[in-house]
């Protein structure tokens, strides 16, 4: 599906209005909680003032899930939003392309063979990107068919499907006692239990392939005119869409193998920065990852703050989503 260029750009007040939401949703999310605070102390809290106690639920409680989540939703719309440029399908996501169940299987071997927590993501993207490669080298194969983006989706699905019965299968294999209530909980998804460290391991292991896809943006961007157009400009498709597929796959591994699967946001946040802003990627690119970790935030919060009990993310999302993915595949039926 190749997108027409778009001149839409997304006005300067807009911006800072978006800016000011976000910080306002960021300062609510270390207000609400369990424990109740009033919006002076989380404020006094932030800088390091105020008792210890509040001091600690704010710095080291909240803030690290305010980071988390806000790093785990820019990578998962971020990787959304590069896999649908390249692939030139908007119903292309880490999700439909098997990376995030692929990433979940080697995170399960992980935890199974007792892994340290590098392993754990060295694992996670070793399989993730290894699902990836399969499922493009049968789509080659299939190139010859009626729908070759058609194709390239039921793939990804069938051999996600795939990836899942053998993490199932490392469940069964698992000690019950220890083992398999910690890969249930995982499978999950939640950013419950993260602190500063953890966040910071996640963040240096996002952070080179978000600054790589950046920079690449407008070469990206050549591929969604197919890759005749890309040659023209000097480029070599199947090198640029190798580099692009492995930093978004190691993107969405860095995050799985640390709080999960959650589900769905690579596929609708990109699609909705494209309806507001165009389908060019060197501006949709950013908003994407922006509305993903404002929603992975607002998600995070509502499941944590306003029930009597946790909700795992990766349930949220999928109650969302689905019904939304069904809307896209409607959408793209009657050609809108």
């Amino acid at each position: 599906m190749v997108y027409p260029p778009l001149k839409r750009k997304l006005p300067w007040f807009a911006g800072l209005l978006l800016t000011c939401l976000f910080a306002l949703l960021g300062f609510a999310a270390l207000w609400a909680g369990p424990y109740p605070l009033a919006a002076a102390e989380v404020w006094q809290a932030l800088w390091g003032q105020g008792p210890s106690t509040v001091v600690q639920v704010v710095q080291d409680l909240r803030l690290p899930r305010v980071l988390a989540a806000c790093c785990v939703g820019a990578a998962l719309a971020g990787a959304g939003a590069v896999f649908q440029t390249v692939f030139r399908n908007p119903l292309v996501s880490p999700d439909i392309l098997g990376v995030s169940t692929g990433a979940t299987l080697g995170a399960m071997l992980g935890i199974l063979l007792q892994w340290p927590l590098w392993g754990l993501q060295l694992g996670a993207f070793a399989t993730g990107l290894a699902t990836v490669a399969l499922v493009l080298a049968l789509a080659r194969r299939l190139r010859g068919s009626s729908d070759p983006l058609l194709s390239l989706v039921l793939l990804g699905l069938v051999l996600g499907a795939l990836a899942g019965a053998l993490a199932t299968l490392t469940k069964v294999l698992a000690d019950p006692h220890t083992q398999l209530p910690a890969m249930v909980f995982w499978a999950l998804g939640s950013l419950a239990g993260l602190g500063h460290a953890e966040v910071g391991h996640m963040a240096l292991l996002v952070l080179p392939p978000t600054l790589l896809l950046y920079a690449l943006r407008w070469p990206l961007q050549a591929l969604a005119f197919g890759d005749d157009q890309a040659q023209a400009q000097g480029l070599n498709p199947n090198t640029l869409r190798l580099v692009a597929v492995a930093a978004a796959t190691l993107q969405t591994a860095a995050v799985v193998a640390l709080v999960g699967v959650v589900g769905w946001l690579g596929l609708l946040v990109p699609h909705a920065a494209r309806l507001w802003l165009g389908p060019s990627l060197p501006r949709t690119l950013p908003m994407a990852m922006a509305m993903g970790a404002a929603l992975l935030l607002l998600v995070d919060t509502l499941a944590r703050a306003f029930t009597p009990f946790e909700i795992p993310l990766g349930v949220i999302t999928a109650l969302l989503g689905a019904p939304c993915f069904i809307g896209l595949m409607l959408r793209r039926k009657h050609g809108h």
